[in-house]
């Protein structure tokens, strides 16, 4: 008797939060790690930098039931100067992309937590084909840059778009897209 493979675990719910226990930070960091240097090939090594030494990183967590099974999403914010805040190194696991919500997520909790703490100003780098996304989160384009050899839109997000969010270490639930 012939026996049909297991399909992939499609969680029904993936929760989007600052990072707060270490499993969670480890696993933002080894997710940039196999996107950033990895996949693309952007860093030799490893993508830490001084500004994770006080960036908030924030992470998507595949729900299995109730319990967080493992990160699946990660960006980072951090305050430049007062009011002033940025996002970078938005990372989504590659098996979990087709989800649709988790990237979206990650830079609303940004950009919201980012707002209930004084944020005037919220600004990202952000690839040049990934422009699209922000632009359809409300982002505008600013400028551009090249970084790490690559070209970056530099872009800022429409605060009005983004009410303040007073609880990000609970966040806010991302729930995949229907299949059509």
């Amino acid at each position: 008797m012939m026996m049909e493979p297991i399909p992939p675990f499609i969680a029904s719910a993936y929760q989007v939060k600052f990072a707060a226990s270490r499993w969670e930070r480890e696993g933002a960091h080894a997710l940039r790690h196999a996107v950033f240097c990895g996949e693309q090939g952007l860093f030799a090594g490893d993508d830490r930098d001084a500004i994770d030494a006080y960036a908030i990183p924030l992470v998507a967590l595949a729900m299995l039931g109730v319990a967080a099974d493992q990160v699946v999403g990660t960006v980072r914010i951090h305050e430049e100067e007062t009011g002033v805040f940025w996002g970078s190194r938005l990372a989504v696991d590659r098996d979990y992309r087709r989800i649709g919500a988790l990237g979206a997520t990650l830079i609303r909790l940004a950009v919201s937590s980012a707002h209930a703490m004084g944020c005037h100003t919220f600004l990202a780098h952000v690839q040049e084909q990934n422009g699209v996304l922000f632009r359809r989160l409300r982002w505008q384009v600013v400028g551009e840059i090249e970084l790490h050899g690559r070209r970056h839109l530099k872009m800022q997000a429409d605060l009005a778009h983004y009410p303040p969010c007073f609880s990000p270490e609970w966040g806010f639930t991302a729930l995949p897209r229907k299949a059509a």
